[in-house]
């Protein structure tokens, strides 16, 4: 696989995306070909999504921004906690999950807390590893990975816990799909790397593992994306020593043929979570399933 270039394989989109590079502490977006079309600092930058108007919203290690195409940051949240899960709301509210202290949080337009869910104890501080991608789901609910405690629980509007999904090897990312089943990505701990895809009743339905795809071996998986067509994107993240050792973004089919890869190891170090440019759907409105 050759620096900077994106591997197309039969019957295969080469796709245009923006993504993070915790290490390098950036943001970027690429064309389809490759290239690299834009880039801004986004220190210990986990989660992001492009918006309708086209402002990219990511995390920033201790915070949250907006910022413009033109690198105007238009918001911006800090706090004590580490941060690795943000997503805008449809009323233009922001969702932030908090990871130290258990907070899932919705800000207003200017980047105030005008709700809060605790998780844990007020005082009570969750650690490095508490949670990581958070989502709000379109019935309200929230559906959080605890990274830690290798499962994935979906909370209501008030924190009650409703349900737990074992996820060993630390789940980073969670998605709930229009079937219903929930899509989890789950990191280098015990039992992982792999992305699952797990049933109603918790039983696993579809899942990629370290080591099954010719020539590739999953090291972290980070972020996810479930396309129309029924393929997921899987993004590998290279941190924690394997700098260089893989693709940093696979697609895969159902029936698990690797169609697209992406690997640019020169001006990419690790790519945590992305998004896809050429998926139509309002971010917002819960129409793209990342």
């Amino acid at each position: 696989m050759i620096a900077g270039i994106a591997l197309l394989l039969t019957g295969a989109v080469a796709h245009p995306f923006a993504c993070l590079d915790y290490v390098q502490g950036k943001v970027f977006i690429f064309s389809g070909q490759g290239a690299l079309e834009w880039e801004h600092p986004a220190p210990q930058g986990d989660d992001l999504w492009i918006l309708p108007n086209g402002n990219l919203l990511v995390t920033v290690g201790h915070g949250v921004r907006e910022v413009t195409r033109q690198g105007q940051i238009v918001l911006n949240y800090e706090s004590a906690s580490e941060i690795y899960a943000c997503q805008r709301l449809p009323k233009g509210q922001t969702f932030v999950g908090e990871c130290n202290s258990g907070r899932l949080l919705h800000l207003d337009r200017s980047g105030n807390v005008i709700d809060e869910v605790r998780l844990l104890p007020a005082g009570v501080d969750g650690g490095h590893v508490y949670m990581r991608n958070a989502r709000q789901l379109t019935n309200g609910n929230y559906l959080v990975p605890h990274y830690g405690a290798d499962a994935v629980r979906e909370y209501d509007s008030h924190g009650r816990q409703l349900r737990e999904i074992p996820a060993a090897g630390g789940p980073h990312t969670a998605v709930r799909l229009p079937n219903g089943n929930t899509l989890i990505a789950c990191g280098d701990r015990p039992g992982g790397p792999r992305v699952i895809e797990v049933a109603a009743d918790n039983q696993i339905v579809w899942q990629v593992t370290a080591d099954e795809l010719p020539g590739i071996r999953l090291k972290f998986m980070a972020g996810l994306q479930r396309l129309p067509n029924g393929n997921t994107v899987m993004s590998n993240w290279l941190g924690h020593g394997h700098l260089g050792a893989g693709p940093h973004l696979v697609e895969v089919t159902p029936d698990k043929q690797v169609v697209w890869t992406f690997a640019d190891h020169q001006r990419v170090k690790t790519i945590a979570s992305f998004q896809l440019l050429d998926v139509p759907g309002d971010a917002t409105q819960g129409e793209l399933w990342r």
